[in-house]
């Protein structure tokens, strides 16, 4: 330091102290963090879960899946061996970004070939942020058929990412909705001409509980049981006085839903795994793939019971309430007694402004406030709406409707076969100043395409979703939207048609929340925007399955060539046969 210029050497020595403390941070967390293993078999089990007898895919014999619970930074090894016999695999990592990982993202046809019948897959993965997560099978439609569960990320004791609220204890959430109907038999109505709907779910499921009428017309007799102990209504208890975090999860396959516990209103405080400015509501909007944490207080009377109710809504209902029970420890009722009231109806299905407003309130914490780039490099406008091919009903994005390749973009790109898919990129705008998204499409024919939207590497990206009519009149549903291996910032919602000259310029640029799911509402648009910072190919697709199935989705390449090599475990499909399994 003797031959240093006056005043130079607190800098360098500030700088010596800094890598000093970021180097024994960096070995403190690795000493902190865990590997968390699993071992998991798939299989198909006859189960009763709102008491009518149906094959369901399982996990270790159960569904919903176990919990994987972890703390920020751990790994999760899961070794998934197939014992479905005459059906592939694939399981998605709901929310984890897979930095680093991407060929674990558990995406059939985008990132991995299946897991095939007799074969065993490890999955690797690291939980980089805390909150409520999800997993789900990404192959065909086997999230209708039961395989599902949670993944509950705790915040690293003493961390950045420490929780900006309270609470005395937690519950968990998982919502759901199910059909007596095999995935089989939905998949092939779908293809169909004329299309044979789905239909609304039988019944809606809390923690893989409901309770079917069984008295009702066509059910088989000796097939639905009241009294089984796997059907019965849970409980959650709570201390009187105590506060509780309630961790919700959607993992519905079609139904948008209202979540409500009578007599308590909730504090909205987190929403995929990011902390949002704390909001008070009565019951809560969620979409499936949308994961929330609410805090409520134990403050009633102690000696009844209350409803946890779960309704429909965007879609007009044809499901009886999914319902589960609020117990107060040392409260003079039974804790399986049905309280004395009906349960909650919730608001007006139809009420799109409720909703609307719903989304419009979530905004990041104070604490946990990272503002998005003032601009972007690149706009892409989807105009999404319902379409045709030969007589087949498809959704579309700009007119053309997805499909899935034979050979994974991941790995067709990583080995040289770029002839396995479309090389020919989407269109990234649409006739915006002249469609009317009131009306039915005047020419509702379409074209199916492979082809994938690359893009540069560290670019910032802005996505606008346009919801239009369907094909029957006067009608637009809500759409959940998922990205693969982001976060994005939710800038803005509106009702009508997006205009962008206009509406960038309402966007929120100060306090954005991130997600990784969110809600384009009937006609209107939803804009986000996110880093192509994560090297690899990444879906992005309404989470609503059997609208992903007829073709309503996207995919994202940046980085590719930034990708190290790929385990041989995920190719053998497509132009790859041979390789791999």
């Amino acid at each position: 330091m003797a031959n240093s210029p006056p005043g130079t050497w607190r800098p360098l020595l500030c700088c010596l102290f800094l890598f000093l403390f970021l180097s024994l941070s960096t070995t403190a967390l690795a000493a902190r963090t865990t590997t968390r293993r699993h071992e998991w078999e798939i299989s198909y089990q006859l189960k009763s879960l709102d008491c009518v007898r149906k094959l369901s895919i399982t996990i270790n014999g159960q569904t919903p899946g176990p919990t994987i619970l972890a703390v920020q930074g751990d790994t999760i090894v899961v070794r998934v061996n197939n014992s479905l016999v005459t059906e592939n695999v694939a399981i998605h990592w709901h929310g984890i970004r897979q930095h680093g990982t991407p060929w674990a993202d558990g995406t059939e046809g985008i990132t991995q070939c299946p897991i095939l019948p007799g074969d065993v897959f490890t999955y690797t993965f690291v939980v980089d942020r805390p909150g409520m997560y999800m997993y789900h099978g990404h192959y065909g439609m086997q999230r209708s058929a039961g395989l599902n569960g949670l993944i509950v990320v705790a915040a690293m004791p003493g961390g950045l990412d420490a929780e900006p609220f309270a609470y005395d204890g937690e519950h968990n959430v998982l919502l759901n909705d199910w059909w007596h109907n095999s995935t089989y038999e939905q998949a092939a109505g779908l293809a169909s001409v004329p299309i044979r709907w789905v239909g609304e779910p039988h019944s809606l499921l809390i923690n893989g509980r409901g309770r079917f009428n069984c008295s009702a017309a066509g059910v088989e007799e000796g097939s639905c049981d009241a009294g089984l102990p796997e059907c019965a209504t849970p409980v959650f208890a709570v201390v009187p006085g105590k506060t509780y975090r309630f961790r919700i999860a959607s993992i519905t396959s079609l139904s948008a839903l209202n979540f409500e516990i009578e007599g308590h209103p909730m504090t909205v405080v987190e929403a995929d795994g990011h902390y949002v400015k704390p909001f008070v509501v009565k019951n809560l909007n969620i979409y499936s793939g949308e994961t929330y944490s609410v805090l409520m207080k134990a403050d009633q009377d102690p000696n009844r019971n209350y409803w946890l109710a779960s309704n429909v809504v965007s879609r007009k209902p044809a499901t009886p309430t999914a319902t589960a029970i609020l117990s107060y420890y040392g409260g003079h009722t039974s804790p399986r007694r049905a309280p004395p009231t009906p349960p909650p109806s919730g608001p007006l299905w139809n009420d799109t402004m409720y909703r609307f407003n719903q989304s419009v309130a979530t905004v990041a914490h104070l604490a946990d406030v990272e503002p998005p780039p003032r601009t972007a490099d690149r706009t892409i406008l989807l105009l999404n709406t319902q379409n045709k091919i030969d007589g087949h009903i498809k959704w579309a994005l700009n007119n053309v409707s997805f499909t899935l390749p034979h050979t994974p973009y991941l790995v067709a790109m990583k080995s040289g076969h770029l002839g396995a898919y479309d090389q020919r990129p989407p269109p990234e705008t649409y006739a915006h100043q002249s469609y009317d998204i009131y009306t039915k499409p005047t020419n509702p024919n379409t074209t199916a395409s492979d082809g994938l939207y690359r893009l540069r590497f560290g670019s910032v990206v802005d996505v606008v979703l346009q919801n239009a009519n369907m094909l029957d009149d006067n009608k637009s549903e809500t759409q959940p939207w998922h990205l693969h291996g982001h976060d994005f910032w939710v800038l803005g919602y509106g009702i009508g048609r997006f205009d962008p000259a206009v509406h960038p310029g309402t966007y929120n640029l100060k306090d954005p929340v991130l997600k990784n799911t969110v809600a384009l509402h009937p006609y209107g648009w939803t804009a986000l925007r996110f880093k192509a910072d994560n090297p690899g190919v990444w879906a992005f697709h309404c989470h609503i399955e059997s609208h992903f199935f007829m073709g309503m989705g996207i995919v994202f390449e940046e980085g590719i060539e930034s990708v190290p090599e790929l385990p041989k475990e995920i190719m053998g499909c497509g132009e790859t046969k041979g390789a791999g399994h």
